[in-house]
């Protein structure tokens, strides 16, 4: 599944991603529903996506978009603290500092489109698989990463390499 970006769903997003922090603010941590388990396989627009696995398709969808624009630094900043653990933003910042790239991304470049895969549930964590598709529509290339979840917060807590 590829995605074409256009001004319009960049709009969309943005005004997305900033509805979405300022209703954080409003909704205390104990309003959010509780998990449902994810068929192996699923992908997030499914009904069996976990509610952990949307936050992360909902995170990646926004920062890609706000690392693309020319003034979204403060907007992908305001993301990783919204989605992301304190813990885990210290872990990418020494990761960047090192590896002048990405911590999010795990990358210098920004990927053309990204999709998400629930995968399995334990010991208060959820994991999700998220491929970052790079290059053009014709001839595709892919990475993937491991992303960690929280259950009982729904924050980002670790972000690997899947290689």
């Amino acid at each position: 599944m590829t995605r074409t970006r256009s001004a319009r769903r960049t709009a969309g997003r943005t005004l997305l991603a900033s509805a979405l922090l300022a209703a954080a603010v409003a909704v205390p941590a104990t309003a959010t529903a509780a998990p449902r388990e994810a068929a192996a396989g699923a992908t997030v627009t499914d009904e069996t996506a976990t509610q952990e696995s949307r936050l992360v398709d909902d995170f990646y969808s926004a920062y890609i978009d706000a690392v693309a624009a020319e003034d979204g630094g403060d907007l992908a900043t305001a993301l990783r603290g919204f989605y992301l653990t304190p813990e885990l933003r210290d872990r990418l910042a020494g990761w960047e500092t090192s590896n002048h790239a990405d911590g999010v991304l795990l990358a210098q470049d920004v990927p053309a489109d990204h999709l998400v895969t629930p995968g399995h549930s334990g010991a208060g964590h959820t994991w999700s698989t998220v491929r970052l598709t790079w290059g053009s529509p014709q001839d595709p290339t892919y990475t993937y990463l491991t992303v960690r979840s929280d259950l009982a917060t729904g924050k980002i807590s670790a972000i690997r390499d899947d290689a």
